[in-house]
Order: C-alpha cells, then structure tokens, then sequence
C-alpha cells in the first residue's frame, strides 16, 4: 500500500469497522448482515451468507432491491477463481427500440420520456433476473438449502422489521409515485404520510411468497404461480412481460475484467456492466500521474478524477452494452496504449469536453454485500429494482415489488444502449475485487446509479494512492461528472471548488453522490476488516472465535 498522502478535504469518519477471522458480512442494513451471520454461524459458507443477506435485504430494505430485480455477483472461491454471475434484467421480447417517447437529445435528460413511461408503471418493468441469479448461486457455490436460507428473510416479513429513517427518507422521495399503488400506499404510506422511523412493517403477501419460493425454488417465479401473477398484471396495466419471458431467461457465468494499476490487480465485471472496462480504462490513466503526492481533495487531484471520468464516459457512451448485441472493444477500452492517448489529452489547467476515442458500435437506488468466509470464498454481489421501489407498482396478492430497469436504456433507437428485445441492460455495478501478488486484498462495492463505479473506482484510489484504511476509504467525500456539471459533496473546500471553477468546471454541491459502500480488505495474518460508510445503514459483522480444540477431555467432578 502507498504511504498515506496528505489530505486538503479532510474528513471525519462516522462508523467504526469490524474486525474478525472466521467471517465477515457487510450489507446495507443490520438485519440482512445478522442474516447473513447467521449462515455462517450455521456452517454455510460466503454464498449461502450473501444470499440470505439478499433475501433479507428484500424486507428491510425494499425500496431498493427485490425479486423481481436484478444484479451482479463477483465470486471469488477459495480456489482462486473468478466468476460473475450476470443476472441482470432484460427488454421483454416484445420491446421495441421506439416504444417510448424521448423528450430531449441532452445528457442530463437522455433517458427521460413523455409521461415518465420508462420509469413508473407497468410498462417501466423488465424481465426480472434476480431470483434466478441468487437460487443459480447458492445451487453451485453454496452448501445449505435454500429454504434454510430464506428463513430469516421469511421471519422478518412475518414478523416486522422496525422502519428506519433512512426508509422515511426513500418513501418521502417518491411519495407521489407511491400512491399510484395502493398496496405500496397502505404499506409504506399509511394514512397519507411516509412510514415513521420506528414503525413495524409486516409484509404478510411477501412472507407467503417467500415460502412458495422456498419451497419450489425458482420456478415458482418463472414457471409457476409468481409469475403467472407477474404476467396478468402485465396484461391488465399495459406491460410487455408474459411468461415466454419468463420461461426464456437465463443467467449467464462471465469472465471478470482484469486490469493492472501500481501492482495491483483489479478485477470486476465485463459488459454490460461498465465498471470493469472502464474503472480498468481510468486507473490506466492516472497511473501517469503521482496521484499521492498531489494530496486527497486538492484541486490538481479532483480535477484529475473529473477528467478521467468525462473520457470514461465518452466511450461508455458508444461502446458498453450488451456484448450480445455490440460488439464492445474491451481490449482497446482497458489497454495501456489507449490509456497514454487519452491522458496526453487531459489539460490539468482547464477543464474540458471529451468527444468519444472509438467510433460508435452502433440507476441510483440498489443494494449491495460483502461477504466472506474462513475457507477462501468471498463474494461482492450488486442487486437493484433500479429506482426507489422500482415501477412502483406491487403484484397483487404478492408483495413482489417491480423494477423499472427499463429506465437503463437509451430510449432513442439506433444507439449501442438502445432498446431490444431480449438485450440485457447495461449498468454502473461495480462489485469489484484487488489482488495484490495473487492474495486478494479488497473486495467492495456500493449502489448509487451512474455514480457507482465512479464512486468505486475512487474507493481503490484512496487506498491504493492516498494509503487510507478501509473505513476512511469508503467514507472519503466523492465527486461525480460524465461531462457538464461536476458533483461535490460538501467536505470537499470552498477553496477547492473556487479553484475548479476557475479552471471551467460547473460545480453543484451534494449532499450525497452515490449511496452506502461496503467492503472487506484481507490482512495478511488471516483478519478481515469489514466497513460500511454513513449513506446508508450498513452494519458490519465479523466473526471470530470458532471450535473448541479436538480430543479435549473434562474431568467430571
């Protein structure tokens, strides 16, 4: 690890870590890490925690993450194998490419359609990836059945779960969408206001499906009772999804993207997911640069993330889709040769636009966990129903809340991120993992939308480049931009923006960019430290201790 830089936005951390030997669960809520723990304790291993801890997640943190979402699973198993389980959404067969209305060609307005078709409703919903994602891994990779491992889940929706502030946060959000529903209204805005922080909230429809998936697996989904549900709804309210769909999904086993930055090795998922290629692509960048020595938040070195990230998503915008459908240059994208033409670009005075260096080959609210075990397996899994509660709009009789990944595709045809049938959607999830001479040393990653591998590739860069520990580095204030205005959370100085600002750069303060991070960095004596930062309620369990030493014998009095 570099020598710690000095830093000109200093900050506080607000969590302390974990610190333990025989396992380590960090998610975004303390009942799906107890969760998770609890596998552990009963002798499941990192996948069989991660995904208790998901089905957990689907409880308590519901406005982010469902059965009916989908996600990404970075496995390393104790072997040293790399996979990622791609259970990402996809466009209904009968999805057109012009099924919905764009309002603008801008940026900032991209994805955004008349009547916000593409997000609220039926018609927002995608082919849902999840549950077939999480039961694949826990039948190949875990050890404990999947009914054991849906018991905490079940409990928490049988029995109630305490809403936190955070959740009143989320709800007051999109109330307004909300009461479109009136199953999600009756839960989560009961007589018109959000649910207070404190309140218990039963979810008896969920715990009953629950249940049914416990007991038949994922075909109660896509080829049983679930999803002939899923599919009426559909029909009655003007979505595109049938059980054809459904029957057709697939889960697809991927090759993680492996990149170099100062002896590390970095390792996170291909296409569709952007995070891989081009954490990869700007890590190469800035591997130019004494990143250290210009110091944390100076305004050299923010500077230098900004311009990163406008190259980064130039090309992202031309060229990582569905490798099924475009052809993504991934070795261009992630080689050190294109990495030197891209940084002899970069102007450190002044901030600039960056066209795409290819030609064209033509969500913010998710969940995610850290987990791993004694034996060598560990897992960073990134799941979402994209956008506050999805569609926002629950299946009768179910409680399954639906996503609205629709939202993820350029709704203009004839671009590499536009809509087909059956395309997966492309997204920012970054569960990530360094290697340092072969022994993993960090696996991390966080929800937040466009701004998730952003945030995660500034994560390894406090660590790698500005020596930090675990904890600093997840907290550590962000920034975002893909060109236009530059985000800054507020430890960043007044004195740093004025200097962006004077090099170009449009500065709008946030209060949050991205959401809550987690992560696990792996001690050389055997200690895993867990963290999880202030956006969002991550707890981390660590477990220590284990079996009383073989052959003892007790004296009897």
């Amino acid at each position: 690890m570099a020598s710690s830089s000095h830093r000109i936005a200093d900050f506080t951390c607000e969590k302390q870590p974990a610190t333990g030997a025989r396992g380590m669960v960090v998610s975004n809520h303390p009942l799906a890490s107890s969760a998770g723990a609890e596998m552990l304790m009963r002798d499941g291993n990192a996948i069989d925690a991660a995904i208790a801890a998901l089905f957990a997640l689907t409880v308590v943190e519901p406005m982010m993450v469902g059965i009916l979402g989908g996600g990404l699973s970075h496995i390393r198993l104790a072997d040293g194998r790399h996979i990622v389980l791609d259970g990402l959404s996809t466009a209904p067969l009968r999805a057109s490419a012009d099924m919905y209305d764009p309002v603008s060609d801008e940026i900032a307005l991209a994805r955004e359609t008349r009547d916000r078709r593409n997000a609220v409703g039926a018609l927002a919903v995608a082919v849902p990836g999840a549950l077939k994602g999480w039961c694949e891994a826990l039948a190949r990779f875990g050890r404990l059945p999947l009914h054991e491992v849906m018991a905490p889940a079940i409990r928490l929706a049988e029995h109630g779960f305490v809403a936190s502030a955070y959740l009143n946060d989320c709800v007051r959000q999109v109330a307004s969408d909300l009461t479109r529903d009136p199953n999600l209204s009756a839960l989560f805005l009961p007589n018109g206001e959000a649910v207070k922080a404190g309140t218990r909230v039963i979810q008896s429809d969920y715990a009953a499906t629950l249940r049914l998936i416990a007991g038949h697996g994922p075909d109660a989904l896509y080829d049983g009772p679930l999803g002939t549900a899923l599919a009426n709804y559909m029909t009655g309210q003007g979505g595109l999804i049938d059980l054809a769909d459904l029957k057709a999904y697939r889960v697809i086993e991927r090759e993680p993207i492996r990149g170099s930055y100062r002896g590390y090795e970095i390792l996170g998922p291909p296409p569709p997911s952007s995070s891989g290629v081009h954490i990869a692509q700007m890590l190469n960048i800035l591997e130019g640069f004494d990143v250290g020595a210009l110091g944390f938040g100076s305004a050299d070195g923010t500077h230098l993330l900004a311009e990163a990230l406008k190259i980064a998503f130039a090309d992202r915008a031309v060229a990582t889709a569905d490798p099924a459908f475009v052809d993504v240059p991934v070795d261009r994208l992630t080689s050190k040769a294109y990495a030197a033409e891209r940084r002899a670009q970069i102007d450190m005075a002044r901030a600039q636009s960056f066209a795409p260096g290819l030609s064209p080959t033509e969500s913010a609210n998710t969940t995610h966990v850290t987990v791993a075990d004694a034996e060598g397996n560990v897992i960073a899994a990134t799941q979402t129903i994209n956008g506050l509660f999805g569609a926002c709009v629950q299946i009768p009789g179910t409680g399954m809340t639906a996503n609205n990944y629709m939202y993820n595709f350029d709704p203009h045809p004839g671009r590499a991120l536009s809509i087909a049938p059956g395309k997966r959607v492309f997204t920012s999830m970054a569960p990530m993992m360094a290697l340092r001479d072969g022994k993993l040393r960090y696996a991390l990653g966080l929800p937040g939308g466009l701004r998730i591998f952003p945030s995660a590739f500034q994560a390894l860069v406090n660590l790698i480049d500005h020596g930090m520990s675990l904890q600093e580095a997840v907290e550590a204030p962000r920034l975002w931009t893909q060109g236009g205005v530059l985000e800054l959370e507020p430890a960043f100085p007044d004195a740093v923006a004025a200097a962006l600002a004077a090099r170009g750069h449009d500065i709008k303060r946030e209060p949050v960019v991205a959401g809550g991070m987690n992560a696990i960095a792996f001690g050389d004596d055997g200690t895993m430290t867990g963290a999880a930062c202030w956006r969002a309620d991550g707890t981390p369990i660590a477990i220590s201790g284990g079996r009383a030493r073989a052959g003892l014998r007790f004296a009897i009095a």
